[in-house]
């Protein structure tokens, strides 16, 4: 098994999964998937053995995430004195389980008859991956491929029907499709003909008026390496309050009748807002009258001897005069970055602080006056599709993070797709204050109302849109793509039942599928 042929399998495998990363943002280079895509149906389909195609399936997912993720190292780079060890090893330690989830399409798709039955196998059996890497050990769904389709609003429309991971669903379907020959290619065509009948209906409607608020995003684009330094903590505080008084001046100039909210990023202050009043009174003293402020902070409780006992990352709440008016914690934790699984029993702690953040109770609406109710996100909490939304459905979204780790690479952009997925699918406005960018409101259709670069100052001074009517990824959320996957497996099922004529059809260059079609 592991002679010459094996390995080129693997070192193939490896590069298709590669190539197929360059589809992904911000790149979206998409005609890669029908080579890549291709290829590795191909390559499981015709092994000679099952344990051979697993390798492959392993190796093609490796490649596809250790590209895709490579930009985690910037993280790492923050404090290189302390993890330099690392840069070659957690990329690709990551990227391994994640592959693991390709053994699912490249064994499950060899059950199936050759030929159309198996091409829904393998998406059915790719959805299926997706779905579950959502969810288990905490969960963690990058990389999903229905992320492609984020370059502009009109092709995530199907979004709002399907969510990111019917998209997925899709895209594996439309790279496969020419391997049925002209069959394929006019299925192909016509579904994207319908994928864009989609975006003309969802965009063709007039923008109702906004909320009558402006809301001011301050960018202080701060490197993570500098942000907690003790000489520094002064100068970006007075950085934030600089930028929101001048922000505040525009936006009062721009609508003087709407009410003003200004948000900082994810932990922008370096200060405890919620607990320091002296911080709070200077954070918010460019504030005119009925202004808010939403500011990422950590918050802290305090044990008899001073000193914090527990910490949670949060977004408080404030009015113009300082007063904590709601603290919204984040309840979805990131591994390693803000807790350490296992802590005690694992040889080394990965994470920056020395105390471990609290998970919050979970999603809620946060009200406050003459704000529509919100739900807020903090970081990475905007990336798991149909768990972005409490019950009692919001008003807007609100996604404050910092992505100052990854510094000038594919992360913020990756980022920012998950965000604009979750406006759509939702039909929620969506407002994002990033540390370096990207800074960014979105409408309930995804459509960019305004913007900051990566790697910018300054501050984003937008009205706040309306919410749409709910969609029905935001009526039935993630049960819209177990149907869907519930739909492809019982048709590449009952399309393998053994039936007269030849079993050798498959999906070929050329050729199609014949025998049941």
């Amino acid at each position: 098994m592991e002679g010459p042929g094996f390995w080129r399998a693997l070192a193939t495998a490896f590069g298709l999964g590669a190539i197929a990363a360059l589809a992904l943002p911000p790149v979206h280079l998409l005609p890669v998937l029908l080579i890549s895509l291709p290829g590795l149906f191909i390559m499981v389909t015709q092994a000679p053995t099952a344990r051979r195609a697993a390798w492959i399936g392993l190796a093609w997912g490796w490649g596809f995430h250790i590209a895709g993720l490579h930009w985690l190292t910037n993280a790492i780079l923050t404090e290189v004195e302390r993890f330099w060890w690392l840069v070659p090893l957690a990329v690709p330690g990551l990227a391994l389980p994640l592959a693991a989830f390709n053994l699912l399409p490249a064994l499950l798709t060899r059950l199936a008859r050759p030929g159309w039955p198996q091409g829904l196998a393998f998406a059915g059996a790719w959805l299926a991956a997706e779905l579950l890497r959502g969810v288990l050990f905490t969960g963690f769904p990058w990389n999903l491929l229905g992320t492609v389709w984020a370059f502009g609003s009109f092709p995530l429309q199907a979004a709002a029907w399907i969510g990111v991971h019917g998209l997925s669903l899709a895209t594996v379907l439309l790279a496969l499709a020419p391997l049925a020959g002209r069959r394929g290619w006019l299925g192909g065509g016509l579904a994207l003909l319908g994928f864009a009948a989609i975006g003309l209906i969802r965009l063709w409607p007039i923008e109702p008026e906004p909320e009558p608020v402006t809301m001011v995003l301050v960018q202080g684009n701060v490197a993570q390496e500098a942000k907690w330094r003790e000489e520094s903590r002064l100068p970006i505080f007075q950085r934030y309050i600089d930028l929101t008084a001048g922000g505040v001046r525009t936006a009062a100039q721009e609508a003087p009748d709407n009410r003003i909210v200004v948000v900082w990023p994810e932990t922008a202050s370096p200060f405890l807002l919620a607990s320091d009043t002296r911080a709070a009174e200077m954070a918010t003293a460019p504030l005119p009258p009925g202004a808010l402020l939403l500011a990422g902070s950590v918050r802290a409780e305090f044990g008899a001897d001073g000193r914090a006992i527990r910490v949670w990352n949060s977004l408080v709440a404030l009015d113009a005069q300082g007063t904590v008016l709601d603290a919204y914690d984040k309840a979805h934790l990131v591994p390693f970055g803000e807790y350490t699984p296992l802590r005690g029993l694992l040889p080394i702690r990965l994470v920056v602080s020395a105390l471990d953040f609290s998970a919050g109770p979970g999603l809620r609406n946060i009200r406050l006056p003459g704000l529509p109710a919100f739900g807020g996100l903090i970081c990475y909490e905007v990336i798991f599709p149909g768990r972005v939304t409490p019950a009692d459905r919001p008003g807007f979204l609100l996604n404050i993070t910092n992505d100052a780790w990854f510094g000038v690479s594919a992360g913020p952009h990756q980022h920012l797709a998950a965000a604009r997925l979750r406006a759509v699918e939702e039909g929620l406005p969506l407002v994002r204050a990033a540390q370096t960018g990207i800074s960014t409101v979105f409408d309930a259709r995804g459509r960019t109302v305004a913007r900051m670069g990566l790697a910018e100052t300054g501050v984003v001074v937008a009205p706040l849109p309306k919410a749409a009517a709910a969609t029905p990824f935001a009526h039935l959320g993630l049960w819209i793509p177990v149907v869907l996957l519930a739909f492809v497996s019982i048709a590449a099922t009952i399309g393998s039942f053994p039936r007269g004529g030849a079993r050798g059809d498959r999906l070929s260059p050329g050729t199609g599928a014949t025998g049941g079609a």
